[in-house]
């Protein structure tokens, strides 16, 4: 309100609001201080149609909600230096004929899960590699410790150790390289999902790198994004129960090439259709609404 008042233009970009806020600010006492706080907004772009629906609900003019898609699918190639190339490829090289999966942005208690999915599934894969990526990078010595005193030969990213052919689970405890890794792995699980005090993660990151793309039953608000890439291609995302559905999903994966290019396939599709043309039409409704409001304004 203190903004608009010192007639500063503001935007709402890839809004949200959780259905418990919607039915709070939807009572009578609170209504009309949150429409009147939102009308002060001259454009809002929600994240998805029902989320744009909530806001005209609220009583927000329609003439400033503006439909676009999630701009989490506006993922850019992330800048990556020469050497780190080389090093990816040289792990491709590795891993040529070695079954491997990928937990990307694991919470304390996730990983758990993810052992004992390791653990089933080396006795159809003996010489499977794991890579787990937890979601805070300071957990990496934590879990590395964990991992040690069960008696797995591991591999950590942040102290520089080298994969081998004994080693059983790689621990990626460094910031700035989920991307890389993506691009390296041909399957991708997505943490922050198989607890139910979780809420989900981005999953069209590892899309984008044509992973085959796996996540759990606990989503939160990302069941927008799992939706909407289910429904541009049923294969793109596959949202699994928990750990026993998890477990024969990767088997399949693992030992059947069609099925996992199947996916792989499906998730990139996904992702471009999504993608096409978000970030520019957004761009688009905020020169519209904002910056050429702005300029008209100039005296």
């Amino acid at each position: 309100m203190a903004v608009s008042e010192s007639k500063i233009t503001l935007a709402l970009i890839n809004a949200r609001m959780s259905v418990r806020s919607f039915q709070r600010w939807s009572m009578p006492a609170v209504l009309p201080l949150i429409t009147l706080m939102l009308s002060k907004f001259s454009l809002i772009v929600p994240l998805s149609t029902t989320q744009a629906i909530h806001f005209q609900l609220l009583q927000v003019s329609p003439f400033i909600v503006s439909f676009s898609a999630d701009l989490k699918y506006s993922v850019g190639e992330c800048a990556t230096s020469s050497a780190a190339l080389k090093e990816v490829e040289d792990l491709r090289i590795q891993l040529k004929h070695r079954p491997a999966w990928m937990a990307s942005s694991i919470h304390k208690g996730e990983d758990e899960v993810m052992l004992r999915v390791h653990r089933t599934l080396a006795q159809s894969f003996p010489n499977i590699l794991t890579i787990i990526v937890p979601r805070h990078a300071w957990r990496g010595p934590e879990l590395t410790l964990a991992l040690k005193k069960r008696g797995l030969n591991i591999a950590v990213r942040s102290d520089g150790s080298k994969l081998t052919s004994a080693t059983n689970i790689y621990v990626i405890d460094t910031l700035g390289e989920l991307k890389l890794f993506y691009r390296l792995m041909p399957i991708a699980v997505i943490g922050g999902s198989f607890l139910p005090s979780l809420a989900g993660h981005n999953v069209s990151e590892a899309a984008a790198a044509a992973c085959a793309v796996l996540t759990g039953p606990h989503v939160g608000h990302f069941v927008h994004m799992v939706s909407a890439m289910q429904q541009a291609n049923p294969l793109s995302i596959l949202q699994v129960s928990g750990e026993l559905e998890l477990i024969e999903a990767l088997r399949d994966l693992l030992s059947n090439q069609i099925n996992l290019e199947a996916r792989q396939s499906a998730a990139k599709q996904a992702f471009l259709e999504l993608s096409s043309g978000t970030l520019a039409y957004v761009w688009e409704q905020l020169n519209l609404f904002v910056l050429g409001k702005d300029l008209f304004e100039v005296k």
